[in-house]
């Protein structure tokens, strides 16, 4: 589990001790302490692992927010709890963890895929609002091989049983299998058992529905039944917020950028600064540094001069005069 730093007077306000403008004074008042020492304006903390403490009492902190992905797989119930007379098991007995937690983006009982288990409700009626739009990317198997009008007509829309005309969605073939094909969809929406029936009013019944993205967040290498929390940067890209920068031993000495950080830039992207130095750059020709720079560079006697390349004739040369007397 991670543990996220807050603003003190954020988790003073979320203990019901007022609105955070209230909690400001508090802190003002130096009547807040956290681990013993006074508390100033703009401290953070961590209600989980901190003593934080107002007027010589230890506050009660807040449910701490849990992020987990998890693989639902098949024949499991997209709910906390089934109901009395159903015997069948939920996605909640797959993830053995005291908070409180509820599925975000369910799966019809026969699909599987990505779950995100949260007790967030901020972040899960932002991720599924209809008029956020957040994208949930699928591999569904059908039974038959797809032509291009079908897959045209699942892009476009398609009106359902109900008269519903589905929005625009991404759907392209991935590849065969057998006698069906893989195709992976992206849609902005969830209508229950959606993927299904428009697959069966084109003519392509579902086999198979496996749910590997919501929003920016992966299923990746996750086995169905297997879950685990998410990552700091996870949970920032998930709210829309830019990770924190990674220090040198996150960037590597590879090169490669880590999260949150601007990738590297090649030297040639970089702008040319008259009078500054290239670093291994050449001038702009013809400019006053590329004439500096060719004055400054020795010419090998086996070279020609300028006036030489240029059609000229080549300089004179005075003949050596011999040192000393000339032996015969």
């Amino acid at each position: 589990m991670i543990f996220m730093e807050e603003r003190l007077q954020k988790i003073l306000a979320g203990a019901g001790l007022g609105s955070r403008r209230d909690c400001e004074e508090l802190i003002l008042a130096g009547r807040v302490r956290v681990n013993g020492e006074v508390a100033i304006i703009g401290q953070k903390a961590e209600p989980a692992t901190d003593k934080i403490m107002v007027d010589g009492n230890v506050v009660k902190p807040p449910e701490q927010k849990v992020y987990i992905a998890l693989h639902k797989p098949r024949m499991v119930l997209s709910v906390v709890e089934a109901e009395h007379d159903d015997t069948r098991k939920t996605v909640r007995d797959l993830v053995p963890v005291k908070e409180r937690l509820y599925p975000v983006g369910r799966l019809d009982f026969d699909s599987e895929g990505l779950i995100l288990m949260t007790n967030d409700g901020d972040l899960a009626n932002e991720l599924t609002h209809p008029s956020r739009g957040h994208e949930k990317e699928y591999r569904v198997l059908v039974a038959r091989h797809p032509d291009d009008k079908q897959l045209a007509t699942w892009r476009r829309g398609v009106v359902l049983e109900d008269g519903y005309k589905t929005m625009p969605a991404e759907a392209y073939m991935e590849g065969m299998a057998g006698k069906g094909a893989w195709l992976r969809i992206v849609m902005r929406e969830g209508r229950k058992r959606q993927i299904r029936e428009i697959g069966s009013l084109l003519g392509l019944p579902v086999v198979r529905i496996l749910r590997v993205r919501i929003g920016s967040l992966r299923l990746g290498t996750l086995k169905a039944g297997e879950w685990r929390y998410l990552s700091r940067e996870e949970i920032a890209e998930l709210k829309g917020k830019r990770p924190a920068s990674a220090g040198p031993k996150t960037a590597g000495r590879t090169g490669k950028s880590g999260p949150g950080r601007n990738p590297p830039r090649r030297s040639e992207d970089r702008p040319y600064v008259k009078g500054a130095k290239t670093g291994g750059r050449r001038p702009p020709p013809g400019s006053a540094e590329e004439a500096r720079l060719l004055a400054r560079q020795p010419k090998p006697d086996n070279r020609r001069s300028r006036s030489e390349a240029a059609g000229g004739k080549p300089p004179s040369r005075k003949p050596k005069t011999p040192r000393g007397p000339s032996s015969k």
